[in-house]
């Protein structure tokens, strides 16, 4: 039974029910206490009204009306007269009132000392129980037979009273499937207006994301245009070509440009992993030791720094290594600096040097990334973390926000995908962690810096 209505009728009822037999037994016992009070005071006048003096026998027909039953002894205990012979009473019961028990069930005894005679009255209880559950059915006659009436106003009444989740389900199944706006809230009682609120959340965060799908499908199609129209020309270059240099120059440039589609796709690859994902939660972190995970990241990259002449290392002190814990995603975080470095040993030149330093871990851990490239300009520290955005370098030839490609011997070139940086916010806030851009310590050069110790939002949020 998953109807609301249904459930409220027959538990309304089921407790009407509950709550009428308790009323009946309470009434059936009230009347009882009531019935024997009539009765036993029936029995003492009775009592009165027969003979005090002497006699041989009581004239008259018997009357088995009510099932009394008459006694009467001298007082040397002689039986003077007994109604119902039949009937198995005791031969004297004290004075007073006693309740005995016999074969034919529970009596009520009424003993008096009238005059010169011994006067006993009997009475069966079950007279007396009839005339109680007689009393407590004619008073709850009433209410069992209004009982149907009674379900069909609850029926009705709850059937109003749920209108307006019927209004809610209405105005949901009406819409359009684009159609994300709040549902209004006027006129709704208390209990359904959090629900509605739930729902307009909802709606507001889907249609938030939705957005940001869209205009992350927008920029990535635009962006992944350039990359494949240059696929496109070098082919035709190539196919054109007609001295083996050419032929090698083409195919050169043709290799460097699949390298920087492929980059892009990866880096999209990356982050659409990093978005929202309901199965996992902030409960799903779990305690990773960051001294062994910038280890695995420095060690990763160590062959591209050898390879480009850069000095690449790592400097977490063994106290500070043996405490060093956040509460997050090990290949989340893993991507994360892995980022940082990638951008780091392509912006810097060759005989240059990248230090990935664990700094502090109190009261939260503190990770820094430093080169000696060209920096970003201060002015645009803050929008290189958008998607797809490349900006300009504090000094020195133009660069990006993000991870270009650079030769053995040529500078950096701003031909990455812009979303490195973009990946690495996503990662940040999952973690409740803050990413600053900064000057080098020492001359030129960029400091980027991790800091940890906010609350874990869980998923990445959506860009």
């Amino acid at each position: 039974m998953r109807s609301i209505r249904r459930r409220l009728l027959f538990g309304l009822l089921i407790t009407l029910a509950v709550a009428l037999l308790l009323a009946g037994i309470a009434i059936f016992r009230q009347s009882r206490t009531e019935a024997n009070a009539l009765f036993d005071f029936q029995l003492q006048q009775m009592a009165l009204s027969l003979p005090a003096e002497p006699f041989s026998s009581v004239p008259g027909a018997h009357n088995d009306a009510g099932g009394l039953v008459i006694q009467i002894w001298s007082r040397n205990g002689v039986e003077l007269y007994y109604s119902h012979p039949s009937t198995p009473l005791p031969p004297r019961a004290e004075l007073g009132f006693t309740t005995v028990q016999t074969p034919e069930g529970d009596w009520r005894v009424y003993a008096a000392l009238v005059g010169d005679n011994v006067v006993q009255l009997a009475q069966p209880m079950v007279i007396r129980d009839s005339l109680a559950v007689s009393m407590a059915v004619r008073t709850l006659l009433p209410l069992v037979v209004a009982m149907p009436v009674l379900a069909l106003l609850v029926w009705i009444v709850v059937g109003r009273g749920l209108q307006p989740l019927r209004r809610v389900t209405k105005a949901l199944d009406t819409r359009a499937p684009g159609a994300l706006d709040a549902l209004p809230e006027a006129g709704l009682p208390d209990e359904v207006r959090p629900l509605v609120r739930a729902l307009n959340s909802l709606l507001g965060r889907l249609d938030a994301s939705l957005a940001q799908q869209k205009a992350f499908v927008a920029d990535a199609a635009h962006e992944l245009r350039t990359p494949l129209a240059a696929l496109q020309l070098q082919v035709q270059l190539l196919d054109r070509a007609h001295t083996d240099a050419e032929r090698a120059e083409a195919m050169r440039d043709l290799r460097d440009g699949v390298r920087r589609a492929s980059h892009m796709v990866a880096q999209l690859l990356t982050l659409a992993r990093q978005e929202p994902d309901a199965a996992r939660a902030a409960a799903a972190f779990v305690e990773v030791p960051l001294a062994p995970l910038l280890g695995e990241v420095v060690a990763h990259h160590a062959a591209l720094a050898v390879a480009r002449g850069i000095d690449l290392g790592l400097d977490a002190p063994d106290a500070l290594a043996a405490v060093s814990r956040v509460h997050g995603d090990a290949n989340a975080l893993h991507t994360l600096f892995g980022n940082l470095v990638d951008n780091a040993l392509k912006y810097t030149p060759r005989g240059g040097h990248v230090d990935v330093r664990l700094v502090a871990v109190t009261p939260a851990p503190v990770v820094e990334i430093e080169d000696t490239g060209p920096g970003i300009a201060p002015a645009e520290r803050e929008r290189v973390f958008d998607r797809f955005f490349r900006g300009g370098a504090a000094s020195g030839p133009p660069v990006q926000a993000d991870t270009a490609s650079q030769d053995d011997t040529d500078g950096p070139r701003a031909q990455g995908s812009g979303l490195g940086l973009a990946i690495v916010r996503n990662i940040a806030q999952a973690h409740g962690a803050h990413v600053a851009l900064l000057d080098a310590r020492h001359g030129q050069g960029l400091r980027v810096r991790v800091s940890f110790g906010g609350a874990p939002s869980g998923p990445p949020p959506e860009l």
